[in-house]
């Protein structure tokens, strides 16, 4: 995985801009540290790129450059295409001339033959930027699940872009402030975003499955792939064997790497099905799987079973981890580096976000790169295999509104009167999620559970798997590790968009089709086990530590959080004993708090400004 950016402008030259260029290039170091590249056109056209080196490390550098027909095409590229060999075979038989055995040249040869078509060919996930050089146009695209990031801006001198918000706020053209929507974004929304929402003023991002065309006319967007209802025509026992299927063959094409690789594993269905298929893979090559698994110090002694989290996950890690027969590292966290970590973990994602579900990340993805490059992970099943209690409560999954966010009240209360009287947070909420229940493709005349069902799902893969993916991608380029997440194949969003509601709950149980695909890989304990989600610490003393840190921020009068959130909520907040929470089960009070140390300072770094 790498960090791209760029500037085109058709007013003034861009290789005078080369100085912003490299700054911006420089906050992308962390994302490529195995080396970093320049290209500058005649006067329209800077980019750059920061390589981490997965694949043919010896000839993957970048920008890369092919000429074909007269035309030069430049890339720039972030990402991890997966069905490589098929494409270099078709596109050598259109006549490509391929120079190395990296993907990125597979991107390249590929847009030059095929232009934006090329797009519905590629099984992968990607972010990438292409410069013609004679018909000066840009050309921008991101993947189809929206796993690589791509951030844009446009001045009055042209258009910026960037893998990260951080490197785009290094361009002197971008104001470093908010208005209304994005004080409406951060208080009401986050850490979710509105697709395509950046929450600076002019910043935005490419939409999962878009592209961009960027020339003298200006900016032109396309959605290239969207997820299409049809007639799901397989019978029980095929939708089994199609999902076996594709979850191997997605698991096994995510293997390849040059560089070591392993896989989280927490002991919960996903990641142990990924260990599991992948722990085969390498016992068939004669090599052993490394698997790498979280916990927090005295969450033996303080872990509380609810209905969200019924078992702890360490004795589950110890089945999977002797039944995979894999090198089993383990990473113990405790509240000191949890907290520390809460500003840098802002950092990355460049926002105010998940608290310690963020920060306990960073720190793990820091760890694991000390033995591997790259790593899949079991993340994103839940959304597409309808495992959360929102889609499983009938109650819930009829209900209007995000589900995970039925705080909006709440919320809004925090904020000052003078800002709250600007913003209807009810309206605001209501209007995202009906723009989005609205683009889920539907069959007429099809059941109400089914319809609601895609609709769910879309929900799901547009705001809830976005924030997650978000978070896996900074919290592990942070430490300049590349993380794979197989579920996010594609194929498999498309085949489960149209099985029935039926066959995904078998028996009765969260994710019944996929535990029913999987029998053979896991043992009984682990294919049966209740879902658990991701482990935070319950340690009292991480309650207590964050609470001191928001205390300080509301001691202090300068502190920029309590120009737009009122002092008495916030200590309402650390010392009432009211618990709502912020963003389903994974934000309760702890992250809550959490989450505005981490706006004071995110406020504090990027110097916001509050502009209504």
């Amino acid at each position: 995985m790498c960090g791209i950016c760029g500037m085109v402008s058709f007013k003034s030259d861009m290789r005078k801009k080369h100085d912003i260029l490299l700054k911006m290039q420089n906050k992308l170091d962390r994302r490529g540290p195995d080396g970093e590249g320049v290209f500058c056109s005649e006067r329209e056209c800077v980019m750059a790129h920061r390589r981490l080196a997965v694949i043919d490390p010896e000839n993957g550098k970048q920008p890369m450059t092919r000429t074909y027909m007269g035309e030069i095409y430049t890339i720039v590229y972030n990402g991890e295409l997966y069905n490589t060999k098929e494409i270099r075979e078709e596109l050598t038989a259109l006549g490509a001339k391929f120079e190395t055995n990296c993907d990125t040249e597979a991107v390249l040869w590929g847009y030059i033959l095929y232009k934006e078509e090329i797009l519905n060919k590629f099984n992968g996930i990607f972010a990438f930027g292409i410069w013609e050089h004679k018909s000066k146009r840009l050309f921008l695209a991101r993947d189809r699940m929206g796993v690589k990031p791509l951030f844009y801006a446009e001045t009055d001198d042209g258009l910026v872009f960037s893998s990260e918000i951080n490197s785009i706020l290094e361009h002197s053209d971008i104001p470093r402030d908010i208005d209304i929507k994005g004080l409406s974004e951060i208080i009401l929304l986050a850490p979710g975003r509105t697709p395509g929402y950046g929450i600076f003023r002019t910043v935005r991002e490419l939409r999962r499955a878009e592209y961009a065309i960027y020339d003298n006319a200006g900016l032109k967007k396309n959605i290239y792939w969207y997820l299409a209802a049809k007639e799901h025509t397989d019978n029980f026992s095929q939708t089994v064997e199609t999902v076996r299927y594709l979850l191997e063959d997605a698991v096994k094409r995510q293997l390849v790497s040059d560089v070591p690789l392993g896989t989280f594993l927490s002991g919960g269905l996903d990641s142990s099905i990924i260990s599991s298929i992948a722990a085969r893979e390498y016992k068939r090559n004669g090599k052993t799987l490394d698997t790498f698994s979280l916990d927090y110090k005295s969450n033996d002694i303080y872990f509380q079973k609810s209905r969200f989290q019924p078992t702890s996950d360490t004795e589950y890690i110890d089945i999977m981890s002797d039944y995979l027969a894999s090198n089993s590292h383990k990473t113990i966290l405790d509240t000191p580096a949890l907290a520390a970590a809460l500003i840098p973990a802002m950092e990355a994602r460049g926002m105010a976000a998940m608290g310690d579900v963020d920060s306990s990340m960073l720190l793990f993805c820091r760890d694991i790169r000390r033995s591997v490059t790259a790593a899949l992970s079991g993340e994103c099943s839940d959304e597409i295999f309808g495992g959360y209690p929102w889609y499983r409560d009938e109650t819930i999954r009829m209900s209007e509104g995000f589900p995970w966010a039925q705080s909006t009240v709440y919320r809004q209360s925090f904020l000052r009167d003078e800002l709250s009287e600007l913003i209807d947070g009810r309206a605001y909420v209501d209007k995202a999620y009906r723009d989005t229940v609205a683009e889920a493709d539907k069959l007429s005349g099809e059941p109400v559970t089914e319809s609601r069902t895609r609709e769910m799902m879309i929900l799901n893969i547009d705001w809830f798997m976005q924030n997650l993916l978000d978070r896996k991608d900074r919290m592990s380029m942070y430490s300049s590790l590349e993380v794979r997440v197989p579920f996010c194949d594609y194929r498999i969003a498309e085949y489960l968009y149209n099985v029935p509601w039926e066959y995904k709950d078998y028996k009765g149980y969260e994710k019944g089709l996929l535990r029913e695909a999987m029998k053979g890989y896991l043992p009984e304990e682990i294919l049966w086990r209740k879902k658990s989600p991701y482990p935070k610490t319950h340690n009292p003393a991480y309650f207590l530590a964050v609470s001191k840190m928001l205390h300080k921020i509301i001691d202090d009068p300068s502190s920029p959080l309590l120009s737009i959130v009122k002092k008495s909520r916030l200590i309402d907040l650390i010392e009432s004993g009211e618990s709502v929470q912020w963003y389903g089960q994974l934000m309760t009070k702890p992250q809550t708090i959490a989450f505005f140390v981490q706006l004071d300072g995110w406020l504090r770094r990027y110097n916001v400004k509050v502009k209504i």
